[in-house]
Order: C-alpha cells, then structure tokens, then sequence
C-alpha cells in the first residue's frame, strides 16, 4: 500500500521530525522529545499536524435523517455551528468508527472521522445511504488541518492567525470563507482545528512556528489524550469493543427512533456488558503496554488498552478492557509485564483533569 503524505510533510522533514507511517500516511511522531511536547501543550501551545484525518460532506433532504440512521448521538434540532461526538456501529453494536459530526446547515452535515478508517468508513457510509436522499462527499484529499491546543492556544489563534475565535464555545465552529475553525482538540487542553486548503494550513503552520508555538508529533498526541481518558479507536474502540463496553454511553442515545446497532446497544445495556474499559494504576514504575493481560487472583481477566508512565502525574497507570464483575474502583488487580506480575488496582479512566472552555 503507498504511504500517502500531508501537505505539511516538508515541514516535517525541515524541522528535523522523525516520521513514521500512521494511518496509510508518514507523519510526525516527534520533532525534539515526546515530553517537551507534551509539557508545551499541557502550559503553553503545540500545534499538530492531522492533516491525515478523513473527511466526508453529507447533503440534502434527507441529511438530517441520514446522519440520525448511521450515528449513535442525536443530531435532531441541534443549532447550525454545534459539534456532536458519537460512534458509527455494526448492527451487533461493535464500533465501525468514532467521529466529529458538524452541523453546517439543515442540510448540511460534516463528518471528520479517523486516518486509518477513511476507505473503510467511506464505503460504509456510501452503502448505509441507498434508502435516503442524500449525496455524499469524500473530501479528505481536499482539506489540510491542524490543531492548535494548550491554555494559550486562543491567544495565538487572534494574534498570530488573525483568526478571532473567542466566541467559540467548547464543540462548536465557525466558517470563514472556505475555512473551518472548531473549539476542539483531542488533548484535555483547550483547543482549535482548522480545516483549510493546502496553502492556508501551509501559511498558517508557518506563522505559528515563526511565532515560537511548539510543534508536536503524534507521539505526545497518544500521551496527551490517554491521560484525560479520550479513546483510541483500534485501542478503545473497535468492532469488537462497543461504546457501552467503552463507558461512552452518554454519546449513544438510545431514546432515538433508530440507528444502526441500537437493537443490540438497548440489549447490552439492559443485561449489562460483558467487559468494561476501566482504569488502573499500579503500585510499581513498570510500564503496561497495549495486549498486556490483566490478572485476578492469578486468572486472566483482561488486557490492556493503552498505557504509560505518565508525563503530567507521574504514575504508572493504563487504561484496560476485563470482565466487569472486577471493574469496581480500588478492586486489586495484576498486570503481567514479559515475565513479571505488578499489582495495581482499578481507578478512574481520567488520570489529568480536562481544561476545557466550556
């Protein structure tokens, strides 16, 4: 498969990056070290290149009733410039794809939706929408985008874009032009994306370097959003890990006329799911990383999802999916690392507090 590159590629490789494929594309993990990178987002301002993300336009009639049909949020009634968090799921309730979807108009519906899934959720999305009067955009080869996150990030977006976003509340976006800009972020921090061509993300990215914002890989992306508890899909989420099992059941609503996988969200909610994604810290500085099994009194349980040393609190901790009747907080647990067992026990999922602008 050819390993596609982002617009902003170039940069990558001048300012020295080391770069590796992620998602069918070469980009940036890190540029100097994974923990300044992290730090300058946590107290200043990074700025990400995401141009890899997928993006799809959906219009027409039926938009509204579409988008409702394939998403497990409810987009009925909300205001044009809102932002819904949700899932894309399999009739069995397993997860085809999380996703940003963006009002734009009655009839207008943005999608943003994950690297490595854009051919996948792209023929998904073409083959759930036979029944409806819509049509349907693959436009991820037309947008770059980048995301300016960190407590100074509104600061950089006005002074140094000339970008006014302060009446930007949390999960919402403007359009200037042929410019997308939304509050959001995938950091804890509070943040912005900007979905622009080519040339506006190059002059953008430029301008925020030249004015000292940091430049941060992939690598303190994963280490950032793990922290506050945000999702991986392939990690967190996949079509065997549904959103109930996820604890992401706030974004599943089930009072909805129907969607696709609602049947068995309903029955898994009702019953309880089989597996949980908890947190857990232990007790040593050992380090669990993602499939490592998780024990109970010497009995696999589960495994882990994600997990890290943290860089803001210090901790070693991970995020895991096992059996539920074990997922109650402060329940001991073990984590096998190579040949070693480490105890721990079950904590919440969020190890840093979010910053958000609400």
């Amino acid at each position: 498969m050819e390993i596609k590159k982002t617009c902003l590629y170039d940069k990558h490789v001048a300012l020295g990056a080391f770069i590796s494929p992620f998602g069918g594309f070469d980009m940036p993990i890190y540029y100097t070290d994974i923990v300044d990178e992290h730090l300058a987002v946590r107290y200043y301002c990074g700025v990400f290149d995401v141009s890899h993300m997928g993006e799809v336009l959906i219009t027409g009639k039926d938009a509204e009733r579409y988008v409702n049909h394939i998403f497990t949020n409810d987009v009925r009634g909300i205001p044009v410039g809102k932002i819904l968090y949700g899932m894309m799921c399999y009739e069995d309730g397993g997860v085809v794809d999380d996703l940003l979807v963006y009002k734009m108009a009655d009839d207008r519906f943005f999608l943003v939706i994950n690297a490595s899934n854009i051919d996948k959720d792209w023929a998904w999305i073409q083959q759930q929408a036979l029944d409806f009067d819509v049509t349907l955009e693959n436009q991820s080869d037309q947008y770059g985008e980048i995301a300016v996150q960190g407590p100074e990030s509104e600061k950089m977006m006005e002074q140094v874009l000339s970008i006014p976003c302060n009446e930007l509340t949390f999960y919402t976006f403007k359009t200037i032009g042929d410019v997308i800009v939304s509050r959001t972020g995938y950091t804890g921090e509070d943040g912005f994306e900007i979905y622009a061509s080519a040339d506006y993300i190059n002059a953008c990215w430029d301008k925020l370097i030249a004015a000292g914002v940091k430049p941060c890989g992939l690598g303190c992306r994963d280490t950032l959003r793990f922290e506050v508890g945000l999702p991986l899909y392939g990690d967190e989420l996949s079509d065997q890990i549904t959103p109930l099992m996820a604890g992401l059941g706030a974004f599943v609503k089930l009072d909805k006329e129907e969607f696709i996988g609602k049947e068995a969200l309903a029955e898994q909610k009702a019953k309880g799911p089989a597996k949980k994604l908890v947190g857990i810290e232990l007790r040593d500085k050992a380090i669990p990383r993602h499939g490592y099994p998780v024990l109970k009194d010497g009995e696999v349980i589960g495994e882990v999802t994600t997990g890290y040393h943290t860089i803001s609190t210090d901790k070693s901790v991970c995020m895991a999916l096992i059996d539920t009747k074990y997922s109650d907080l402060l329940t001991e647990v073990q984590i096998q690392i190579r040949k070693k067992i480490f105890p721990g026990f079950v904590c919440k999922k969020q190890f840093y507090n979010k910053k958000y602008k609400k």
